[in-house]
């Protein structure tokens, strides 16, 4: 047998303990579902690989770890393809359903390719191993040798309703003032020297104060502002004029692609998305429309790193700026998130993740995140190793867990806090 032969495939679902971070959909929950993907060679390699672990991701993972034995992990073409066929029968999903949300459209494509984006990490991070060469090396080389991130600020609890959860220290976060306590926090701890901050949670005028405020406190540092569609055309318009000396962009003030086109005609601000252009599908008419100017791509999304550099060359060709979206993860994604980063030739701003916010992870060591940036790794693979122990304890709470975060509900979270509370239309404002 090829010593490139996937012998062995491994899930494992874990929860992760999440800050009470605030969104106009609701509260993060105590832990978030994450899924770790391993594949394992004839010749002995191991690879990993990491996506959402909601319940409606869980069965067509399983269906398609069912078929990848006997399969090489240089073959992931044939990955992509098998993955266009797994059912996603009872996740509420067809080929045309838009549930919304804070990952914009959700449809069966768009699932089938968020499970199969860990299966090609994990061969990537393989077959990096076998050969000795790092994951970027497999995808064209690395034409950076570090990629920066962003400072992901968010209006939040000191903790969560019923002290439920992991505590921290970063304390709350619910005006101006604590937005910038935070960001300060942020940048002394990971030296970050850009900012976003996930908005559509108060009124937009005090959005628009807590943006001026981080201005003030870091002048000259690239600021952003997400309020994930929760604002009107004209709501969008006038905090766009208001801010328009200090954004670096406004990333989806307002939902779907005819509402931010008729934002992006009447403002030089730039607008981003990861909301209305998830999918290829969405891309023509969002890119003649005008309506975006930068996409934050997200390799979960789009099927993997190699589909991220694909959608990376239909920017160029389009000249739409390229940035990362992130959602909440381990260490193995961000791992992959800097391999992918450090090949885009065209890479024209600096990075989402979360990582900061989570103080658990899967790996031996977590990825260090110093001056804002995270050294692309030349080590063979992702350059990370498991921890087996503390992965079989996030294995273990999601196990015993009764069901309450095995979906993430930032409603229900909400309701915690105040009940009766769900999750407002949009747009809010």
């Amino acid at each position: 047998m090829d010593r490139l032969t996937i012998e062995e495939v491994r899930l494992t679902p874990v929860l992760v303990a999440d800050p009470p971070l605030l969104n106009t959909q609701g509260l993060h929950q105590p832990y978030t579902p994450r899924l770790v993907v391993e594949v394992r060679t004839a010749g002995g390699h191991s690879g990993v690989g990491e996506t959402y672990g909601d319940t409606k991701y869980l069965a067509p993972a399983r269906k398609l770890a069912e078929r990848l034995p006997g399969r090489s992990v240089r073959d992931v073409n044939a990955l992509l393809a098998m993955a266009g066929e797994l059912p996603v029968s009872g996740t509420g999903l067809s080929d045309s359903v838009d549930v919304g949300g804070l990952r914009g459209v959700q449809t069966a494509e768009k699932l089938r390719l968020s499970v199969a984006s860990a299966f090609e990490v994990a061969c990537l991070d393989a077959l990096g191993h076998a050969l000795g060469e790092p994951v970027h090396a497999l995808l064209g080389g690395r034409v950076r040798d570090t990629v920066e991130y962003a400072a992901y600020l968010f209006y939040r609890h000191a903790r969560h309703p019923d002290d439920a959860g992991e505590p921290d220290d970063w304390g709350d976060a619910l005006d101006a003032p604590g937005v910038v306590a935070q960001a300060r926090l942020l940048a002394e701890r990971y030296g970050f020297r850009s900012f976003k901050l996930k908005g559509g949670v108060l009124p937009p005028d005090e959005e628009v104060a807590a943006v001026r405020a981080l201005a003030a406190e870091f002048p000259g540092s690239p600021l952003r502002l997400d309020p994930n569609g929760a604002w009107t055309v004209a709501t969008s318009l006038r905090v766009a004029d208001e801010l328009r000396d200090v954004l670096e962009y406004l990333e989806d003030p307002t939902s779907g692609t005819e509402a931010m086109a008729a934002v992006a005609a009447e403002t030089r601000v730039p607008l981003a998305t990861n909301m209305c252009v998830t999918t290829r599908g969405e891309i023509p008419e969002a890119f003649t429309r005008g309506a975006v100017q930068v996409v934050l791509s997200d390799h979960h999304y789009w099927g993997g790193l190699r589909r991220t550099l694909e959608l990376a060359a239909v920017c160029r060709t389009f000249g739409v700026g390229l940035a990362m979206h992130s959602n909440t993860h381990l260490g193995i994604s961000l791992a992959a998130m800097t391999q992918v980063a450090s090949v885009v030739p065209d890479l024209h701003h600096t990075c989402d993740t979360h990582y900061p916010w989570q103080s658990e992870d899967v790996l031996t060591a977590r990825v260090p995140l110093a001056s804002g940036r995270v050294r692309v790794s030349d080590a063979p693979g992702l350059g990370v190793a498991l921890d087996r122990d503390a992965l079989a304890r996030l294995h273990r709470r999601w196990r015993e867990d009764d069901g309450t975060h095995r979906d993430r509900d930032d409603a229900a979270a909400m309701r915690r806090l105040v009940p009766g509370w769900d999750a407002p239309a949009v747009p809010r404002w």
